[in-house]
């Protein structure tokens, strides 16, 4: 006895021929012999109240004739004829029961829908509903499979509109009932590139059917092959976190970390990686890295590319393996596409990865090629630079000569975008940026009566920063409405601490604005003071007690480490109760020492960034000289190295 399935997920019982003419000697009168009416099976059915299957007798007609399995051929017992041997006879039989065991096969099974007949016969989602609905086919996986073929060949906008058709069609529910019948039964690779279809389609995930599958993936999870994870993983990646999903992610990890030595392509490993999530244990985040370590000569430039995104999504900073493909990624860079690119430079901020080569490659690659990108995408990678603090000088001077030759091609967003990023990398070009503040300050003076006021407040603080001032978009900015509204918002203190940046550069900065301003603002929450013990401690050791002031809080909310006070050629550091008795103040120098960490620096350089070259400017104006020590380098000293190097900084070397 086998099993065969029909069209609408349904089993007929198919009986050898010779069995079936022994049942029907043995369990049937001569009366019965012409045909058996109806035989019993059982077939899957999903109960919709529930979250389990259920099975149910369904009586299916299978007809057949008994005079055509029992007998063929009548022998004839004349005298004038010897009756046939035995071979012979068993010959006859064996022949017919074949030849009657295939008809039967080929009558009952069943009839199946192609999936390149489907994709090539519609041209809309539409098409293969109408297909299905005209003859339902075994397997429903192809229908959907199809639809998502033929979705991916057209526009965002053409595609919008083809599935909300689609979730209109009379036929798609029946054809998601059909696919909940058919999941226990069908193959597992068509569940899963049917699964991987139906989320991609767009079908809501807590929704009967994505849960339904969900479910019975979780229950055949042992029959997942390599191409089978591959498909699931690309799956659970773009779903949210649920019940469900959490499950089949954990069953995921366990069958990977059992299977990973067994994978067999690298696009599988990394796909994996994507998917089983930031909060996988460790040693399975070892395993894989050790597993794309040892597979490193198998890998493709692509392969090299798509790492980066795979550590990012687990979380897992493997230093030896992204240096591996920062190599291959800039030696195979020419043609890579700016999707990629941003990836890259998205996984290396989240990693906390910076590959200063690999920076530097990707900007001269796009400063080489620079007339064959849009304005948008040279954007969209200087913003992925800024994030890191990376400075591309040449690709920003490029940028910078684009907008003075084509002012015309910024939009508002654009304006706002590159103010932003020159304003924190603290780019200026002496030739060029004076213009190119002029163009953008124009620009966004065309967009005051669309812009939001938080967007307007973050381009007049980047100007600021640059020490430049449109008074258009400042008393735009400075209107009580206007403050009020920022002063409402959901971000209130991030505005806050902006408008007072606004506030001291009114004050401080050679503005020449017509009016006294006078911002009432909150007051700025004080964040906490870290001293550091050994700086402190080398002053001591070099200057002695009294003459330095350690966390100073300085007017418009500025604070720095340490103060000391010298005489103007700075050869000798002076008390602070004797510069209290001084009466004259032009005889004194006032020295703030800053202590910084690397991130007040663009990458690789020396040029502050952004606000910290803005409070160096005031510290300036406020009449103090500045005096940076790099936290990093100091802790690496000793103590006599460390007095030295401050004796340096701090004392006029010069000859007298």
């Amino acid at each position: 006895m086998r099993l065969y399935s029909l069209g609408l997920c349904r089993s007929r019982i198919i009986y050898s021929s010779r069995n079936l003419r022994n049942l029907l000697l043995n369990n049937l009168d001569n009366s019965m012999l012409s045909s058996i009416r109806y035989l019993s099976q059982y077939a899957l059915i999903f109960k919709p109240g529930g979250g389990d299957f259920q099975t149910k007798g369904i009586l299916t007609p299978a007809v057949f004739s008994a005079e055509r399995l029992l007998c063929h051929r009548k022998l004839s017992f004349d005298s004038k004829h010897s009756l046939a041997s035995d071979e012979e006879l068993k010959k006859i039989n064996l022949h017919h029961e074949t030849s009657d065991k295939d008809a039967l096969i080929k009558e009952t099974r069943p009839i199946t829908v192609s999936l390149k007949k489907l994709c090539r016969d519609s041209n809309s989602l539409s098409d293969v509903l109408d297909t299905f609905s005209e003859a339902p086919k075994f397997p429903s996986s192809n229908y959907f499979s199809a639809m998502w073929i033929i979705a991916k060949r057209m526009s965002n906008d053409q595609k919008r509109f083809e599935k909300q058709l689609m979730f209109n069609h009379p036929a798609f529910n029946q054809l998601c009932e059909h696919m909940m019948r058919e999941a226990k039964i069908m193959p597992y690779d068509h569940l899963m590139f049917s699964f991987h279809a139906i989320v991609k389609l767009g079908v809501p995930q807590n929704t009967l059917l994505v849960q339904t599958l969900l479910r019975v993936v979780q229950e055949r999870i042992n029959e997942c092959d390599e191409t089978s994870l591959s498909v699931l993983s690309t799956v659970l990646e773009a779903m949210k976190p649920c019940k469900n999903v959490d499950v089949l992610r954990a069953g995921i990890r366990i069958l990977v970390d059992q299977q990973v030595w067994n994978l067999k392509r690298v696009f599988t490993l990394q796909v994996v990686m994507k998917c089983i999530g930031k909060d996988a244990p460790t040693g399975l985040k070892k395993k894989l890295e050790m597993k794309a370590l040892r597979e490193l000569d198998r890998f493709s430039t692509l392969n090299s590319q798509h790492m980066f995104e795979g550590l990012a999504a687990m979380n897992h900073r493997s230093v030896v393996l992204l240096n591996e493909c920062s190599k291959a990624v800039i030696g195979n860079i020419h043609g890579c596409p700016l999707k990629i690119l941003l990836n890259i430079l998205q996984s290396c901020r989240d990693l906390r990865y910076y590959n200063v080569d690999l920076f530097k490659g990707i900007a001269d690659y796009v400063t080489t090629t620079f007339d064959i990108w849009k304005l948008k995408q040279v954007l969209f990678l200087l913003i992925s630079f800024e994030n890191l603090g990376f400075r591309p000088v040449a690709l920003m001077d490029l940028v910078m000569k684009k907008v003075l030759d084509e002012p015309h091609f910024l939009n508002m967003k654009s304006v706002i975008s590159l103010l932003h990023v020159y304003s924190s990398l603290s780019h200026f070009n002496k030739s060029q940026t004076p213009a190119f503040l002029e163009v953008m300050a124009s620009a966004l003076t065309g967009y005051l009566h669309h812009i939001s006021s938080e967007n307007l407040l973050s381009a007049v603080c980047s100007f600021c920063t640059m020490n430049h001032f449109p008074l258009v978009p400042i008393s735009q900015l400075l209107k009580k409405d206007v403050i009020k509204e920022l002063l409402r918002s959901d971000d209130m203190e991030k505005n806050v601490r902006m408008l007072h940046i606004l506030g001291s550069c009114l004050k401080l900065d050679e503005v020449p604005y017509h009016k006294t301003v006078d911002l009432e603002l909150p007051q700025l929450l004080v964040p906490p003071v870290h001293p550091n013990v050994k700086v402190a401690n080398v002053l001591s050791s070099l200057l002695g007690d009294g003459y330095f002031s350690q966390n100073v809080q300085l007017p418009h909310n500025y604070h720095i480490d340490f103060e000391i006070r010298m005489d103007t050629n700075r050869n000798k550091a002076l008390s602070f109760s004797d510069v209290d008795a001084i009466t004259s103040a032009t005889n004194i120098q006032r020295i703030a020492v800053l202590c910084v960490p690397r991130s007040v620096y663009c990458l690789d350089s020396t040029v502050p960034r952004g606000f910290f070259a803005l409070k160096m400017r005031h510290l300036k104006i406020m009449g103090f000289h500045v005096i940076l020590i790099n936290n990093w380098e100091m802790e690496k000293l000793e103590m006599k190295d460390a007095v030295t190097l401050l004796k340096t900084n701090l004392f006029n070397q010069s000859p007298s």
